[in-house]
């Protein structure tokens, strides 16, 4: 579970959400109304939320727990292309272009969402353009995440191609370790070899060999069940994002 999970647990108008989030972009009564839309539903571990190439049309308001977005090929290769926790916003894609789902949306823990068609959620925006802002916002924010990615594949290493995804992964949802000042972080989810490879644009052998290299360095540690960024500041300036602003 990630550190926004385990200390904003429970659902509610007035719960702090992060404000890397769509609900955390959102003035007080646009939250609150939009947490009254739909209906709510929850999900097992593991369990499917939005299936790749489902032609249905409604959007996802997370509320409690993590999900894991993945996309396969004709040829059977998945790869991991985001992880999503409360307050973010899921199936806008397919509802907006009226086209199949282009990813599937897997839950890692006990998972809420609120379910709201995309009529009502259209109303919604219409009635509220702050949350037509913050919409707005958070696809800026994925097409900049997408474009970082491919612009690392030409211009970067791949030890530094897998720091820099770390390092943007922590930014947003690790939790600093306490009497560290800052310096240490955990990214508390489980994440395979595998699909941090997938998030670096890397084959699995080199992201192995890249973990390596940074593990050599003191930068970070593997555990079965998280990764520790043990120095910060370090990390970010191997990753060339030290004097960057995250988005």
């Amino acid at each position: 579970m990630f550190a926004a999970e385990r200390d904003l647990r429970g659902c509610g108008v007035n719960r702090v959400w992060p404000t890397s989030t769509f609900l955390g972009r959102l003035r007080q009564a646009s939250r609150e109304e939009l947490l009254k839309q739909g209906i709510e539903k929850n999900y097992s571990p593991h369990q499917t939320l939005l299936q790749q190439g489902d032609s249905s049309r409604h959007v996802l308001l997370l509320t409690r727990g993590v999900v894991k977005v993945t996309a396969s090929s004709e040829s059977g290769n998945t790869v991991l292309l985001a992880v999503r926790i409360a307050g973010d916003l899921v199936g806008e894609m397919a509802a907006f272009e009226d086209l199949p789902r282009s990813g599937t949306v897997v839950a890692c823990n006990e998972v809420s969402a609120r379910i709201v068609q995309l009529h009502a959620f259209e109303a919604f925006l219409t009635r509220n353009p702050d949350a037509m802002k913050a919409v707005l916002r958070m696809l800026s924010a994925r097409l900049r995440w997408a474009n970082r990615r491919r612009i690392d594949y030409r211009s970067y290493s791949a030890p530094i191609r897998f720091a820099r995804v770390l390092a943007e992964l922590g930014r947003t949802y690790a939790q600093p370790v306490p009497d560290e000042v800052g310096k240490r972080w955990v990214l508390d989810v489980t994440l395979t070899q595998r699909e941090l490879a997938s998030l670096a644009g890397l084959a699995l052998p080199t992201a192995e060999k890249s973990l390596s290299a940074l593990t050599a360095m003191g930068l970070v540690q593997r555990s079965y069940r998280n990764i520790t960024i043990c120095d910060v500041p370090k990390l970010l300036e191997f990753a060339k994002l030290a004097d960057e602003n995250p988005y």
